[in-house]
C-alpha cells in the first residue's frame, strides 16, 4: 500500500455518528486516491493515446466497473475473504501479477500496426477493468478504505452511498485525463511519441507486476 493510501487510512476523523457518511471527508480522500497513479492511470493513458474518446470513456467505464465490483464487495463483506485467507489473496495477487507483466509485455514487443483510433471500445472496457479486477490490493483497500467514513452500525447504505460516491469522483478525475490525452493525440500518435510511450507503459505495467508478485 503506497504513503498517500496509508495516510488516508490513517485519517480517522471520518465517520458521523448520525449514521450518515462524513462525505466532507469523504470526497477530498476519494479524489486524492484517485490521483495516485496505479495500474489504471497508466491504462488509461495508453488507450487514450490512441486518440479515440469513444475508447478512451470506454476504458473509464471498464475502470470504474472494477472500482464498483471491489466496492461492492467491500459492502456485502466479500473482500473480508481476501484478508481471512492467505491461499485466495496469493492466488488473486499472483494472477493479477501476471496479466500485469503480460500487458506489459505486450506493449513491449508485440505491437500492432493497425490504426489505433479503430480499435474496437469494448476492447479498452475490458482493459480497464481487468486491469482493476485483477487487483487484490483495491479489494483489501476498499474493506480498509470505506467503513473509516461510516458508522460502524449504520448497516450497508451509507457504505453503498460512499461507493457511488468514489465512483463519481474516479469519473471526474479519469475522464478529465482522458480528455487531455485525446486532445494530445495527434502528437501522441506520431511515430516516435508512441513507440516511447508504448515502451514506457509497457516498462511501467511490468514494473508493477513485479511489484504485486513479490510483495508479502
Amino acid at each position: 500500500m503506497s504513503a498517500p493510501e496509508i495516510a488516508l487510512l490513517s485519517a480517522g476523523l471520518v465517520a458521523d455518528d448520525r449514521g450518515m457518511p462524513n462525505l466532507l471527508a469523504f470526497i477530498p480522500a476519494a479524489f486524492l486516491m484517485a490521483m495516485v497513479p496505479g495500474p489504471a492511470t497508466v491504462m488509461l493513458i495508453k488507450q487514450s493515446a490512441k486518440g479515440s474518446r469513444r475508447n478512451a470513456f470506454a476504458t473509464v467505464a471498464g475502470i470504474e466497473a472494477g472500482v464498483a465490483f471491489w466496492g461492492l464487495a467491500a459492502v456485502f463483506g466479500l473482500t473480508a475473504l481476501l484478508i481471512a485467507s492467505q491461499v485466495a489473496y496469493d492466488v488473486l495477487r499472483i494472477a493479477g501479477a501476471v496479466f500485469l507483466i503480460y500487458l506489459g509485455v505486450k506493449a513491449l514487443f508485440f505491437r500492432k500496426g493497425a490504426d489505433d483510433a479503430a480499435e474496437p471500445a469494448g476492447r479498452g472496457f475490458r482493459s480497464g477493468f481487468l486491469i482493476n479486477v485483477s487487483n487484490p490490493k483495491a479489494g483489501v483497500f476498499a474493506i480498509s478504505f470505506l467503513p473509516q467514513f461510516v458508522p460502524s452500525d449504520a448497516g450497508p447504505w451509507p457504505l453503498l452511498l460512499c461507493v457511488a460516491v468514489w465512483i463519481a469522483v474516479d469519473i471526474v478525475w479519469y475522464s478529465s485525463l482522458a480528455l487531455l490525452v485525446t486532445r494530445l493525440g495527434e502528437w501522441l500518435r506520431r511515430d516516435r511519441v508512441k513507440l516511447w510511450l508504448e515502451r514506457t507503459s509497457g516498462g511501467v505495467l511490468v514494473g508493477f507486476g513485479v511489484t504485486v508478485a513479490l510483495e508479502g
